[in-house]
């Protein structure tokens, strides 16, 4: 097993065969260049995760903990995602905090049994059930009374939360460094939801809606969700596995920062947009996206851009960033912005705008904090932004 930290500077050499140097290339995890007859793995920038290839592990471990890293993906899906869904796993290594995640969330949705729910099927039958399919029936058995082309609404276990929860629960049956105990709890649930349909191969994964009756669901989809979209597992030649679990830090970093302003916000007057475009130049030609724009009457009033990057050894940031970010306050005509990133300890500093009403700041997430800590720094954020939320024309 060879372990890389997020973000490290230096490789490490190793000996790959030719399969192994191929899978690993395409991973997105890790950079793999050639030494000779051997190879020097070094993680890419801003991805954490795991890969297996044909009896290699490689990991990469995020600068936060684990069960931190999936509070913030479950939140920035949805902002009912508790802490208590992640946080106090007991286990070792990244496979198996996963499988363990997804294990006791899993348990919890099926407390109280296997949900059901209605869905919509097409079928070919001899008694009428529904509604029929005039159209088909015409087309298919002109001049025929039966069988008949019907639609009909069955109440069953084969829903999409369910397949869901069973596509999850497969994917990392599959993987390899899970312990005997949680692989045995993951086969109890999986013969649990007998009668669900299988995902067929490279489909998208089913949608659900959250409502009432699905609630207990919610945890445990958000992580299914989570290992179908980061996690890919099969068997490659000669019967040998391969892995990987590969999360884009960069990214959930971003969304979390999104979800909690929007959150935040919620309750004033305006709107809170994400990737909200704009044009620099009066020609249109140069496009932007800002991260987060909150609007009042349909004007851009606060800007926010989030960063996954950490202080220099100074205790600054890069000034490109300033400089993108003051393109925004000006295409948007904004006084007022933030520049969120990624820290060990919370901090801000204000910046203004030479010949300019424009203030920009630069705000630290410590994301070593606790969960319902970390939410609560980005709150402290949105209340600082409130002066600029008040109806105005920068000039």
């Amino acid at each position: 097993m060879i372990v890389l930290q997020e973000n490290a500077r230096t490789g490490t050499v190793v000996s790959l065969t030719p399969s192994q140097a191929d899978y690993l290339s395409k991973s997105g995890l890790v950079e793999i260049r050639p030494n000779g007859r051997t190879f020097t793995l070094a993680p890419k920038a801003k991805r954490v995760g795991a890969v297996h290839a044909y009896g290699l592990d490689i990991i990469v471990t995020p600068k936060v903990s684990i069960p931190r890293l999936l509070f913030m993906v479950g939140y920035a899906i949805n902002p009912g995602f508790l802490p208590e869904d992640v946080e106090g796993v007991e286990a070792a290594g990244l496979w198996s905090i996963v499988a363990e995640t997804l294990c006791r969330n899993a348990e919890r949705a099926l407390r109280r049994g296997v949900l059901n729910g209605y869905t919509t099927e097409h079928a070919t039958s001899t008694v009428i059930r529904g509604r029929i399919r005039v159209g088909d029936q015409i087309s298919k058995r002109p001049g025929r009374l039966a069988p008949v082309e019907i639609t009909h609404d069955m109440f069953t276990v084969d829903i999409a939360e369910n397949r869901l929860l069973r596509a999850a629960i497969i994917r990392m049956l599959t993987v390899p460094r899970v312990n005997g105990s949680i692989r045995n709890r993951l086969q109890h649930l999986l013969n649990r939801l007998t009668g669900v349909s299988p995902l067929a191969r490279a489909a998208s994964l089913p949608r659900w809606r959250p409502h009432r009756l699905n609630a207990p669901y919610h945890a445990a989809l958000r992580i299914a969700e989570l290992v179908l979209n980061a996690g890919s597992f099969e068997v490659g030649e000669n019967g040998l596995s391969i892995a990987s679990f590969v999360v884009n830090m960069e990214k959930v970093f971003e969304d979390f920062v999104t979800t909690a302003l929007t959150e935040a916000w919620r309750s004033i007057p305006g709107r809170t947009e994400r990737q909200y475009p704009a044009k620099l130049d009066t020609d249109g030609t140069v496009s932007m996206n800002v991260d987060v724009v909150h609007l009042v009457d349909d004007m851009p009033r606060v800007i926010v851009d989030a960063k996954y990057k950490l202080e220099s050894t100074s205790g600054r940031y890069p000034n490109t960033d300033l400089y993108q970010v003051l393109a925004y306050c000006i295409a948007l005509r904004v006084d007022r912005a933030w520049l969120v990133y990624a820290g060990d300890k919370a901090n801000a500093t204000s910046h203004n705008v030479l010949n300019s009403p424009i203030t920009i700041t630069t705000y630290a997430l410590d994301l070593g904090a606790p969960p319902q800590d970390l939410v609560g720094q980005v709150e402290r954020l949105a209340r600082a932004s409130l002066p600029a939320l008040s109806p105005h024309t920068t000039t």
